[in-house]
């Protein structure tokens, strides 16, 4: 990611790019890039409008859900606002696409050792969109002792900033993990038995 950083001129732009390239159907206001890029609303503000002026994105009107105050009973409530999409047809949209795609933002050591708040861990696998295997199960599954959900929770919100795309992941007590790998239990079959990246593995199942 420091290199492409470099290249563009800001991480803040890359992390926008890789939000709109990975969700390319998607509109998103300046406030819900900001928090999914974990960028400060100014900086959102500013890159959005460079990309939009280059012609990588266009203005996009949509309807949101605006959750209400905090304390109040109140049901959310949907209204239009303005945002921006992908425009589909920018002519350097696919080797724009490969460009910041393939790169790799965060390497295994970095994502070992982002989870070491988050419980004992035995075993960390991933997929999905690390592999580009857009058919996985799951991003990351997570196996340990004590695990603690808000902390994985946390982490991965993390982590989705950096990659662009909401993460899917399980999370498993190792006791309940090895006996689903005793009884064959199909879901985590599914990610034994394909193509995944074992960046911590103390239980070595197969």
């Amino acid at each position: 990611m420091d290199i492409l950083g470099t290249l563009f001129g800001s991480q803040a732009r890359v992390k926008i790019l890789r939000l709109f390239l990975l969700n390319p159907v998607d509109s998103f206001d300046v406030a819900m890039v900001a928090e999914k890029s974990k960028v400060k609303p100014p900086e959102a503000r500013r890159e959005l409008n460079l990309l939009k002026k280059a012609g990588v994105i266009a203005d996009k009107s949509f309807t949101k859900e605006v959750p209400p105050k905090k304390g109040s009973k109140k049901a959310p409530i949907r209204k239009r606002t303005d945002g921006f999409q992908l425009k589909a047809g920018f002519p350097l949209l696919i080797p724009l696409k490969n460009l910041v795609i393939s790169e790799t933002p965060l390497n295994r050591d970095e994502i070992a050792k982002r989870f070491k708040t988050a419980g004992k861990i035995k075993f960390l696998a991933l997929s999905g969109i690390f592999l580009d295997e857009p058919e996985a199960r799951v991003d990351v599954l997570i196996v340990g002792d004590n695990l603690k959900r808000r902390a994985i929770e946390h982490v991965l919100r993390s982590i989705e900033a950096e990659v662009g795309k909401e993460l899917s992941y399980g999370a498993l007590e190792t006791a309940e993990f090895l006996y689903r790998v005793s009884v064959y239990d199909k879901f985590v079959r599914d990610i034994l038995d394909f193509r995944h990246d074992r960046v911590i593995d103390k239980l070595g199942v197969e």
